[in-house]
């Protein structure tokens, strides 16, 4: 048995008394739904680092206790999670993951003074002037800036199209690559969208291979991308494509097959070469869990918690906000510093592709 099960049947038992003993930590993120494996790799991580945390007493020398909300990327959902993980009466939120549904989210947390950490990429998640979130990977127009100058130089002799999902996440970045691409000399030859969850993209497809586009640049998620590879490929059309950090999902492989090999898309630099999560990333292997994806970043907002709290001495937000505003921390991904909207002060993204089933850094 898990040291968190077997936190979850002490809670069972005694209730009252645990209701004051532990700290209360909201997951949110799409744990149904088409999404549902990124969600999977969230609580794999805030899982693994909830057991570590406790194993050694805790924060404070209360344990920490999961309560999750199921938001299928769905804005009214995600509302309807975070109202009830506020009558939960929890102290600090991982969550949550697309963007559409961290906006609308997170000002029912500010305002209940719940402070946050978010993978949410929209740069409106932080634009907002709200002050209980922070965001522990980089913005789309980082991203969407790395990905529109790496099309235009590796692909400068090629047709490239823009398209995104209709998303606040995908049309974000799809935005932002073509900006990118127009400052570098590199005109889309279409900027296109499409919705999110259909199962036939052959008119897209089709408008790509009668433009002769040689690269999608795609805003969205790893789902449809799957989609648009294989119904390009049945008429003859082979697309690359290039999107952002949603592609680091195995399943997409699952889906796509080898036509994955030609997916390139930008992500952080791979937390799972930082030598500070090397023992971190054995357990999970040891485990037979890949920490790919998001699993790493799940973890780190707990470790951002614990040390937040150690140093604030409790969870109070006017204690803990001024530690997470100023501080340093070292996380399975790093060290984070923000700044005063919430961001990383040193985000970065690298290019990787797919190749035989397995991601690594891109030539």
């Amino acid at each position: 048995m898990t040291p968190l099960r077997t936190l979850a049947l002490a809670a069972g038992l005694a209730a009252p008394l645990l209701a004051h003993a532990d700290w209360l930590v909201g997951v949110a993120g799409p744990f149904t739904g088409q999404y549902a494996s990124a969600g999977d790799q969230i609580k794999k991580g805030a899982e693994a680092a909830a057991a570590d945390i406790n194993a050694k007493g805790g924060v404070l020398g209360q344990k920490i206790k999961l309560e999750y909300g199921d938001d299928a990327c769905d804005p009214k959902q995600a509302v309807a999670v975070a109202n009830a993980l506020v009558n939960k009466k929890v102290q600090f939120v991982h969550g949550h993951w697309c963007s559409s549904s961290t906006i609308p989210a997170s000002d029912i947390y500010n305002d209940a003074d719940i402070l946050m950490a978010t993978v949410s990429t929209n740069p409106q998640v932080t634009e907002r002037g709200l002050k209980n979130l922070f965001r522990i990977m980089g913005r789309d127009d980082q991203q969407g800036s790395v990905i529109g100058q790496r099309i235009a130089s590796k692909f400068k002799d090629k047709k490239v199209a823009v398209l995104d999902d209709k998303s606040a996440y995908g049309k974000g970045l799809a935005d932002e690559i073509a900006k990118a691409m127009k400052a570098a000399g590199k005109e889309p030859v279409l900027r296109e969208s499409i919705t999110a969850g259909e199962k036939d993209y052959s008119g897209i497809v089709t408008r790509l291979k009668n433009a002769g586009v040689d690269v999608l640049a795609y805003g969205g998620y790893h789902t449809e991308v799957a989609l648009l590879l294989r119904q390009a490929d049945q008429v003859g059309l082979p697309l690359v494509v290039v999107g952002g950090d949603t592609m680091t999902n195995s399943e997409l492989v699952t889906a796509a097959g080898k036509l994955a090999d030609r997916v390139y898309f930008t992500f952080t630099p791979d937390p799972r070469k930082n030598p500070q999560a090397a023992p971190i990333v054995e357990r999970f292997r040891a485990a037979k869990i890949e920490p790919e994806g998001y699993v790493l970043y799940a973890y780190a907002a707990l470790q951002l918690f614990e040390q937040a709290v150690t140093q604030a001495g409790g969870v109070e937000r006017t204690k803990l906000e001024p530690v997470l505003r100023k501080g340093k921390f070292d996380t399975a991904i790093g060290t984070l510093e923000f700044d005063e909207k919430g961001d990383l002060k040193k985000p970065a993204f690298a290019i990787y592709k797919w190749t035989g089933g397995r991601y690594d850094y891109a030539e």
